[in-house]
């Protein structure tokens, strides 16, 4: 009986080349995704300055080198062509990588890359294969196109900040970038569908995202609601709209979420906290009564969590079939064993020579039983200039005038 293992499948983006002409977070991301799956993404910035993200972040000396955490944590595994797009070697440079490249990704305001010269028309005449993907605040077309977007305008604009918090604290953005985040995941995913598209037809695809409708889409039961039943939502803490006890609760020692959704999860719970004389109690028989009197049902329910930690709550609720976890702190969110079990938080070379390892995020997805993810570091601005150069055929004499002309 053979004992060979057969070797390991290609990434699922293995050959494709990607041109990652963003900035900052919503576009970087939607690349960072790509560059997980395999893709060869080589990242186009500024000579001297390069992505505004590489002066962002916590630690001000990173971003002093222009390797700030921002940058970090979005763009290993990908390479750094400097070029200046106002420049016309540039923009012949960039015009020649396009007839070379599978997808090209911006998240310049609408009408950037026209007045530049390079737009959609001209490129994909260049290529008639490209994919073409902007991604922007409002999207190519409507009466906000031409608006800056940052998350937190998004967040604002997209009705997301009036339903978190309270009705005594609100409107409140969520604490991370999710405008940006869910408009670089909508950006990957519509370029991976492209792909698919394009290798049946040929044809390439212009790509028009919007993180203020990637925003709306992932807002679940607080737009359908409205939609379908005219109820507009309203700011409930931590409570859940659509069922009760679910939300978040006080322990001996912490906070609990518990998500007691259906009447068996209800019942269990009860029965686990020792108080099954509630499921008797006409206020909390029926779900519709329990959403009514989720106050009152809360305040039963953590005087019987009172008496044991949200740890040892969530191994008891959990093991029985109820959906209950700790609410933690990011630093103790990173370091659950799930996630190290997973090869989620990776550890990679520091670029520039820093006498430490970099850990990032790698993909939430895993293939054929192993995790999506990258082996380079991010890379020092324009890095890989001349390798690139060089790759689209420019010879050594070119590239030094390109350097003495400031088109890279």
């Amino acid at each position: 009986m053979s004992t060979h293992t057969p070797p390991a499948a290609p990434p699922l983006l293995d050959g494709i080349r990607v041109l990652d002409l963003t900035n900052v977070l919503a576009g970087p991301f939607a690349g960072y995704q790509l560059a997980l799956h395999g893709a060869d993404v080589l990242k186009v910035e500024l000579p001297e300055s390069g992505d505004l993200a590489r002066q962002l972040g916590a630690d001000r000396a990173l971003s002093e080198d222009l390797l700030g955490a921002s940058f970090l944590a979005q763009n290993a595994g990908k390479r750094s062509l400097t070029l200046n797009l106002k420049h016309e070697s540039g923009r012949d440079v960039l015009l020649r990588a396009v007839r070379e490249h599978d997808v090209l990704l911006e998240n310049f305001r609408p009408g950037v890359m026209d007045r530049l010269g390079v737009g959609w028309e001209v490129l994909r005449r260049a290529n008639p294969r490209l994919i073409y993907c902007a991604v922007s605040g409002f999207g190519q077309i409507g009466p906000l196109r031409a608006r800056p977007a940052y998350d937190q305008i998004v967040q604002g604009l997209s009705g997301m900040m009036s339903v978190t918090g309270t009705a005594e604290v609100n409107p409140l953005r969520a604490g991370f970038p999710v405008a940006d985040t869910l408009g670089g995941m909508a950006a990957a995913y519509a370029v991976a569908a492209a792909l698919v598209r394009r290798e049946r037809t040929g044809a390439g695809a212009f790509l028009d995202v919007s993180m203020l409708e990637a925003a709306l889409t992932a807002m679940g039961w607080v737009t359908s609601n409205y939609l379908i039943t005219g109820r507009p939502p309203r700011p409930m803490g931590n409570e859940n709209f659509t069922a009760a006890p679910s939300g978040t609760f006080r322990t001996a020692d912490g906070h609990l979420n518990i998500a007691a959704n259906r009447q068996q999860q209800f019942a269990t719970l009860c029965r686990l906290i020792g108080r099954e004389d509630l499921l008797d109690d006409s206020r909390f028989a029926h779900p519709a009564d329990r959403r009514a009197h989720r106050e009152r049902l809360r305040e039963e329910i953590e005087q019987a969590l009172s008496s044991r930690t949200a740890k040892e709550w969530e191994e008891v609720l959990s093991d029985a079939g109820v959906p209950a976890a700790r609410v933690l702190s990011v630093p103790e969110a990173l370091g659950l064993e799930q996630l190290a079990a997973r090869d989620f938080v990776r550890s990679l070379p520091f670029p520039g020579g820093h006498d430490r390892p970099l850990r990032v995020l790698g993909s939430p997805v895993h293939i054929d039983g192993e995790p999506a993810t990258t082996a380079e570091p991010p890379p020092l601005l324009g890095e890989h200039t001349d390798q690139v150069l060089a790759e689209l055929g420019y010879s050594p004499e070119e590239i030094d005038t390109f350097k003495k002309t400031g088109a890279v």
